[in-house]
């Protein structure tokens, strides 16, 4: 069996790679990042937005495809028969996102925003949700069935932990700078399904190879939902045994907090839904109650991030605009370059 990976180095792909790596398989992962190559896991430097790069690639015969890439409809539709043709199953990572909002479990045939929102000027965009479903579209639409949809929810893990639509970047770096976390109270109410990055890449092992699975979408997550108080409250119990005293949080209204973050549509259609699912049809393939529990896989991956924290760039203006609010202020030795640090100051006091 030889896998290839696109993009496959985030909360889910990580732990997929180390999964083959672990039993032998051999598989080959795309990333712009230079990459040591191991055993049985090759890393190939590109980028599979580049469809020169992409033809490269697939000019050989694969066992299985999985794709992480996130694509615009139109770049996807370029590739698809490229994508397709390459090997015997195409695993498409779309998202749980697609759900339209639903008073009962979701299950994977519960409507799709695409589907039934009267928003004529969201429809007008290629917004994630409706990009990942349009992506769907394109495959079922494609007269073959050597494919898989798997919608993940909201995936976790050592290096990623989100607060409503807040990455660790967000939220997490100001705790451990003393500052106040800056949260949604809308969003804090709110149910919400998390699932470990590693329980995930399980259930997408479980399918690579089953003829059963092509031709059809799963879900992928913890049987169980949590509000994002829980959430908070999870985080904040670790950080106040790490850092001796409890972070302050301060709560804000819908509007004043799309001020310094404005994913108005990620909000709007996704976080203020509570989000159940159904999981009969992936727990035919993979024990969903054997996944990591949601206060422990969380505690343990803060607990294990804490021993080496490592921030990606910090969205400064955002950060200006949190301080204004909460007025505090950030250390000019934190920020790195000229430019950043008028952009922070500018935001923090004009």
């Amino acid at each position: 069996m030889k896998i290839l990976v696109l993009g496959g180095t985030g909360a889910i792909g990580g732990h997929l790679v180390q999964f083959f790596s672990n039993n032998g398989i051999e598989v080959i992962v795309t990333s712009r990042a230079r990459r040591n190559s191991g055993k049985t896991v090759r890393y190939l430097q590109g980028n599979a937005h580049d469809l020169e790069f992409l033809q490269s690639v697939l000019q050989e015969r694969w066992s299985a495809i999985i794709d992480f890439m996130t694509y615009t409809t139109a770049e996807f539709e370029k590739r698809v028969n490229l994508l397709l043709n390459a090997t015997s199953q195409y695993i498409f990572l779309s998202s749980s996102r697609v759900y339209a909002d639903s008073e009962s479990l979701i299950t994977e045939m519960s409507s799709r925003l695409l589907d039934v929102t009267q928003d004529e000027t969201f429809l007008l965009t290629d917004e994630y949700s409706l990009a990942k479903a349009r992506q769907e579209n394109t495959l079922k639409n494609s007269g073959k069935i050597n494919w898989t949809i798997i919608r993940p929810y909201i995936t976790y893990s050592e290096k990623r932990m989100q607060l409503g639509v807040l990455e660790k970047e967000e939220w997490l770096y100001r705790a451990l700078h003393g500052r106040t976390i800056v949260f949604c109270s809308d969003i804090n109410s709110k149910e919400t399904t998390m699932t470990y990055g590693l329980d995930v890449a399980k259930g997408i092992m479980a399918l690579i190879g089953d003829s059963s699975a092509l031709g059809e979408s799963f879900h992928i997550t913890v049987p169980d939902s949590v509000p994002w108080s829980k959430v908070l409250s999870i985080y904040l119990n670790v950080l106040e045994k790490h850092l001796g005293k409890r972070p302050r949080v301060l709560f804000q209204d819908l509007e004043s907090f799309i001020e310094h973050k404005p994913s108005r549509y990620q909000i709007y259609y996704d976080r203020l839904f509570n989000r159940k699912f159904d999981n009969t049809k992936i727990s035919k393939h993979i024990d969903v109650k054997r996944f990591e529990p949601v206060n422990e896989g969380l505690t343990r991956c803060l607990e294990r991030f804490l021993q080496n924290p490592e921030f990606k760039k910090i969205n400064w203006k955002a950060e200006g605009l949190k301080n204004r609010q909460t007025k505090e202020r950030a250390s000019l030795k934190e920020i790195t370059g000229l430019w950043q640090k008028i952009r922070y100051l500018k935001f923090r006091y004009f």
